[in-house]
């Protein structure tokens, strides 16, 4: 029942009603405070040698701490393995999202046991791109296209929002990198003056936006976006959406592992077309994956 999100004076009062128990809040809280050994276990286990691909973003709750109610930012890993199954490779509960945090958690990763990630999803966070190759030097990086439009179009008047993605769409749906920079310099020159940050932001972050042009629409289709994870947060949102202020950081993370651990038993299989992916990216990234690393 705390797992589905019920707090423990909801379940205190159903476990009344229903079936005559005497249990109060506090005691649930404490029963479930049992879990928090196996928690960070789960959180400090080993991790797979190697990732395909691994998606990053954080999701914000409102904690008290120092006697104030402060916002803070879990930050969330989830790798796909080079079988295709995935795997939530852990939840960092810290201060306001950073890169510096990242650079923290992308740290941890390593010493936990992966040496090596071919691709990054991310989000557009200033430094995030700089704090992964710190620590993955060799990992190519996918910055979110649906959160770089996002971006984009909050500069756009409502009037010329519709003629303004038409064009924006010749930039994401190109064929390969080369129209992809046509149709940039198309929009830069038909909006370029009336909306400069929109197109300015498209050409500084162009050597991680444009990366998933060199792969073939199976992987693209998985990498051009964190909607993977941010479906997952979305999850954990529905589970704690009834508790508006968590009163420590170990409440916070107690239920998140436990509604990680009721999501994650849903994740069965892989992508579709695995098979084809994986021999895509040996051919990509071959010299990095050998036939130990697929057992």
């Amino acid at each position: 029942m705390y797992a589905k999100g019920m707090t423990t004076r909801d379940i205190s009062d159903h476990l009344k009603s229903v079936y005559g128990v005497d249990a109060s809040a506090e005691m649930i809280s404490h029963m479930t405070d049992r879990i928090l050994p196996l928690a960070k276990e789960w959180q400090n286990r080993p991790l797979e040698k190697k990732y395909a691909i691994v998606f990053m973003d954080a999701v914000h709750y409102h904690v008290r701490e120092d006697h104030q109610i402060v916002k803070k930012a879990v930050y969330v890993a989830i790798g796909t393995k080079l079988s295709g199954t995935r795997d939530v490779l852990g939840m960092w509960v810290g201060g306001n999202e950073s890169a510096k945090y990242w650079l923290g958690v992308l740290n941890e990763i390593k010493n936990r046991g992966t040496e090596d990630v071919m691709i990054f999803s991310v989000d557009g966070l200033t430094g995030f791109g700089d704090a992964i190759s710190a620590v993955y030097p060799q990992a190519e990086i996918q910055r979110c296209i649906v959160h770089q439009i996002r971006y984009t179009t909050k500069f756009v008047a409502s009037k010329d929002i519709k003629a303004f993605m038409a064009d924006l769409k010749n930039i994401y749906q190109a064929p390969n990198e080369e129209a992809a920079g046509i149709a940039l310099d198309e929009l830069d020159e038909k909006w370029g003056s009336k909306y400069p940050s929109s197109v300015s932001s498209w050409r500084s972050n162009w050597a991680q936006l444009s990366t998933y042009f060199k792969y073939p629409p199976e992987i693209r289709k998985i990498i051009y976006t964190t909607n993977s994870i941010e479906n997952f947060n979305r999850q954990l949102r529905k589970v704690t959406k009834t508790r508006t202020i968590f009163p420590t950081d170990d409440s916070l993370f107690k239920i998140l592992y436990l509604a990680m651990m009721d999501i994650t038993k849903k994740w069965k299989g892989r992508p579709r077309d695995w098979g084809q992916i994986l021999s895509q990216l040996m051919i990509y990234f071959g010299d990095r994956i050998s036939d130990e690393d697929l057992e």
